[in-house]
């Protein structure tokens, strides 16, 4: 009877150690597995929010503002050209020299008429991304099963009264993890807003002038 009695509290110590090990395994591996998962996502999405931003750009630069709709911009990218000037003929290396810059030479060589130049237009898609990019899916947060990320644009008056446009594109962390620890989840996004302000991804900003910079920059 002891010996079976032994022999009990034996096994049971050993599942004991079994258990115990496997839960001090699980502590340490969890938080790696979080940040593993957590970088890929956030690689995916800082990408994405890269491309908005260029997007964006050149929405400005040909229309003078910035859209909150994804719709407009992703028609434009589809269906818009830029305004691109060509210059004809070159500028021999002996007139960069006589007048000091490129630029002055080229102003000079177009009034000799040794160059000239003629604007053309480029397709918006084919200029910023390549053939194959999916152009669709601009507006999606990778790995969300279809969430989109919120886009806004306004105008800033500055302190000296200056009007500055600007567009933001975000998505909360709340979104983004969403699948992952929560706990995990919670401590991070804690952490990140402590940091940059908002408790996820962001690029532009509705309430300051940021030069259109992610809060990851």
């Amino acid at each position: 009877c002891d010996n079976n009695m032994k022999t009990a509290i034996q096994v049971v110590l050993a599942v004991a150690i079994i258990v115990l090990g496997y839960l001090l395994w699980e502590s340490i591996q969890k938080p790696i597995r979080f940040n593993k998962e957590k970088d890929r996502i956030e690689s995916a999405t800082i990408q994405r929010l890269k491309d908005i931003r260029t997007a964006q750009l050149a929405f400005r630069s040909e229309h003078g503002r910035f859209t909150g709709d994804f719709d407009s911009l992703i028609t434009f990218l589809k269906t818009d050209s830029f305004s691109v000037v060509q210059a004809i003929g070159s500028v021999p290396d002996s007139m960069i020299e006589e007048y000091g810059t490129r630029k002055k030479a080229e102003l000079q060589a177009l009034k000799e008429g040794r160059i000239s130049r003629d604007t053309i237009r480029l397709s918006v898609i084919d200029s910023l991304y390549s053939a194959t990019y999916p152009i669709d899916s601009l507006k999606f947060v990778p790995y969300t099963g279809g969430y989109q990320f919120e886009l806004g644009a306004g105008v800033l008056e500055t302190g000296s009264k200056v009007a500055v446009r600007v567009f933001e594109a975000k998505v909360p962390y709340d979104v983004l993890l969403t699948g992952l620890d929560r706990q995990l989840i919670v401590n991070y996004k804690e952490t990140r807003e402590k940091i940059t302000g908002y408790p996820g991804l962001r690029v532009g900003s509705l309430e300051e002038a940021t030069n259109n910079a992610g809060n990851w920059e």
